[in-house]
């Protein structure tokens, strides 16, 4: 068909080719991999996902391992971990084949199978962290130095929070006694008790109460 020149007939609205939906990139994965190590620590990394739906994050994170990794075909997770436990997950390209276990597994870890190659274990820092804290939590899951499960590391993130909340808490009881909001010591008395004399008949001597 000729395209149209002005001097005839415009085309019929039918004749148009269908409009293509537009195909959105998924954003990049919060990913931070150890490097190999031997012996190989408990966890190869962490990955850090916007949200908890599997199904939407889990191609991004497939990418990141088909590119250098190999073809992710498998993974594993804990069922309590996300709301939803598919067990064919589609990614780009192909279909991912889940596992999901009720006990004897870190609910805060996902494991990837890729065909030949091997596994990798990540933890799954929670998609509603704060930045600082995710960023601590991947830095610490990809230093070889470490050897922490998952929910070692979550464990012990829970107790440095703790620590810096008390922490903060004294300070701001400080800030306030010290602006004139109650005496530091508020169980101690405000003025030493006058001693009482007693006259023991038998001894003849003075005590002070």
């Amino acid at each position: 068909m000729n395209p149209h020149t002005g001097t005839g007939p415009p085309p019929r609205t039918g004749d148009r080719a269908p409009s293509r939906p537009v195909r959105t990139t998924p954003r990049p994965a919060r990913l931070a991999l150890r490097p190999p190590t031997f012996p190989p620590g408990p966890l190869c990394g962490a990955w850090w996902p916007r949200t908890d739906d599997l199904m939407a994050e889990l191609p991004a994170l497939t990418e990141a391992f088909d590119a250098t990794r190999g073809r992710v075909s498998r993974m594993a997770s804990h069922r309590d971990t996300w709301p939803a436990t598919p067990c064919d997950l589609p990614v780009p390209g192909h279909t991912v084949k889940a596992a999901w276990f009720a006990s004897g597994f870190d609910p805060h870890m996902i494991r990837l199978f890729s065909y030949g190659v091997g596994r990798w274990d990540l933890l799954v820092v929670p998609s509603r962290t704060e930045t600082a804290t995710a960023a601590r939590l991947m830095a610490a899951a990809a230093d070889p130095a470490l050897h922490l499960t998952a929910s070692e590391l979550l464990a012990a993130e829970r107790r440095l929070h703790t620590k810096d909340e008390a922490v903060r808490e004294q300070g701001r009881m400080e800030q306030w006694e010290d602006e004139g909001g109650a005496p530091r010591h508020p169980w101690a008395p405000l003025s030493a008790p006058a001693p009482v004399t007693v006259r023991d008949p038998l001894l003849d001597c003075r005590r002070v109460r």
